[in-house]
């Protein structure tokens, strides 16, 4: 099904108020069923205009994104600039390729023993569905980039086969794990596209579609986190306090910052590494921004408590929380 977005509106669903959790989940089942996306019918990839050109000024990086507003890669060569953001955009993308390729897999676990005629496996089946359109959409741009990335550190690689089994062991953790790889990136894609920079045609496409999709699945997590939290336990709840931010900053180092491999390929600088993620006063404001809403929703599932707090604080990843899901940080409060 071809559908079409505005590249600076957010695509969520609406859901009337008072709907009851399983409502709600229908709701969202029958918006990915209206609206979806194909990988290889909803974009040209052989359209002229898309093609990808490693010397297309396009690939440098825009000042949104933490490297590209950076002194040193400003300064330097537009080739070299040009040459990193291609690479950059490409690596980021095989990271979120990867971490999508372990939602699935949790999904699957997840959905394996549900009971007959429940509505979170109608909806989670379908994200599944369009995960793996995102993992072929991803994958098919780095093909083309020409890029040799690695995607994730080692550890992340290491880790890859067993993530998906919390899904089943732990399903509430587990979603927790699921926002923190999304939030990052959907922050991110949002920002590039409100900012409205001249950005190659390609990339922009795979980010309208990846936000319209996202929304869902992003709105999904935080229903289930919330309907959820009743049932934890006392002992349940302070574990998992304070392993959620612990999990928040491990994935969104993995999802953001750039592997050994991928800072030696960039040939990014020890002193700037440590200046972009995340010593720099602007790179920490970055960093507490993109969990906005992520700490809203702790507030609301009570994963907020004095211990707790201090540890997202250790993780430097506390701050305000936001006042509606996806407001700008602006709108924090």
């Amino acid at each position: 099904m071809t559908a079409t977005m505005d590249p600076k509106a957010d695509d969520v669903v609406h859901e009337a108020p008072f709907q009851t959790y399983e409502e709600r989940l229908r709701t969202l089942s029958e918006a990915s069923v209206e609206q979806h996306f194909d990988a290889f019918t909803d974009i040209a990839w052989d359209d002229p205009d898309l093609a990808i050109d490693p010397t297309d000024e396009r690939w440098i990086l825009p000042e949104v994104d933490v490297l590209g507003r950076h002194p040193w890669y400003q300064g330097l060569p537009k080739d070299e600039r040009i040459r990193i953001g291609l690479y950059r955009q490409a690596n980021v993308t095989k990271v979120g390729l990867q971490f999508e390729q372990i939602l699935v897999a949790g999904l699957m676990n997840y959905v394996y023993s549900l009971p007959n005629g429940s509505a979170e496996f109608r909806y989670a089946t379908h994200e599944a569905t369009e995960e793996t359109h995102h993992t072929q959409m991803f994958q098919e741009f780095v093909n083309r980039s020409g890029q040799d990335v690695p995607g994730g550190s080692r550890l992340f690689h290491l880790l890859s086969p067993v993530l998906p089994l919390a899904a089943r062991l732990a399903p509430y953790g587990f979603y927790y794990g699921v926002l923190a790889g999304e939030e990052p990136i959907d922050h991110v894609q949002k920002s590039i596209l409100r900012a409205g920079d001249d950005m190659h045609p390609l990339l922009q496409r795979i980010m309208q579609i990846h936000v319209a999709e996202e929304a869902r699945h992003i709105g999904f997590a935080h229903q289930y986190l919330v309907h959820n939290a009743p049932r934890l336990s006392k002992p349940e709840r302070a574990v998992l306090s304070i392993v959620v931010p612990v999990i928040m900053k491990w994935l969104c180092n993995e999802i953001l910052v750039p592997s050994k491999q991928a800072q030696k390929d960039m040939g990014i600088p020890r002193s700037v590494m440590k200046d972009l993620y995340w010593e720099g006063e602007e790179s920490q404001k970055f960093l507490r921004d993109l969990f906005g809403d992520v700490r809203m929703l702790a507030e609301q599932t009570g994963m907020m408590n004095p211990v707790s707090r201090r540890v997202w604080r250790l993780m430097r990843i506390d701050g305000r929380s936001s006042r509606f899901r996806s407001a700008p940080a602006s709108a924090a409060s």
